[in-house]
């Protein structure tokens, strides 16, 4: 049981067995925010923050968590830094999304997270969610947001049959 790990958001579409709901992850050094869409891959909604002590039992609690929801894939939040580059975080995650791999045969994307934790933390500000609820619904949401901008790029692709253009590209940049 090995999972394949995308970075194409087209091959892992592809690889998906099937309809049914993606999970996201924003994974954290002390929590991993967890989020779940719906069947039709349509709405991505907060799902739980996991508090996390050693890999084997975050896996476990993260297996416990989705188990009967019938997940088809794994979306997880790459930290890419602000010029594209990939520094210590990113390299953290993806070493976790190698050790899940070797855990679950659903397939995985790593998806750029730039800035959603920023998003999330100036949404809740704005709606003048206290300091210290933030502090504990931020990671899930960020899971949210995150699976919410695959789901878009995905649900783009397969309803429009339109070439997805990177907006980070540097090609696409004058």
């Amino acid at each position: 049981m090995v999972a394949e790990i995308f970075n194409d958001a087209d091959e892992f579409a592809a690889a998906l067995p099937g309809p049914g709901p993606l999970v996201g992850l924003d994974l954290g050094t002390k929590t991993l925010g967890v989020a779940l869409s719906d069947a039709l891959r349509q709405i991505a909604s907060p799902l739980q923050t996991i508090r996390r002590k050693r890999f084997g039992l975050d896996v476990e609690r993260l297996f416990a968590l989705v188990e009967g929801r019938g997940p088809r894939g794994l979306v997880i939040g790459l930290p890419a830094n602000m010029d594209g580059s990939e520094g210590p975080r990113a390299q953290s995650t993806r070493a976790f999304a190698r050790n899940l791999s070797q855990k679950t045969e659903l397939p995985m994307l790593m998806w750029d997270e730039r800035l959603s934790t920023v998003a999330v933390e100036r949404t809740l500000i704005a709606a003048d969610v206290s300091r210290a609820k933030r502090a504990e619904v931020v990671d899930k949401m960020a899971a949210a947001y995150i699976l919410q901008g695959a789901l878009d790029r995905l649900n783009f692709t397969f309803r429009s049959g339109n070439q997805w253009n990177d907006p980070w590209d540097d090609e696409e940049w004058p």
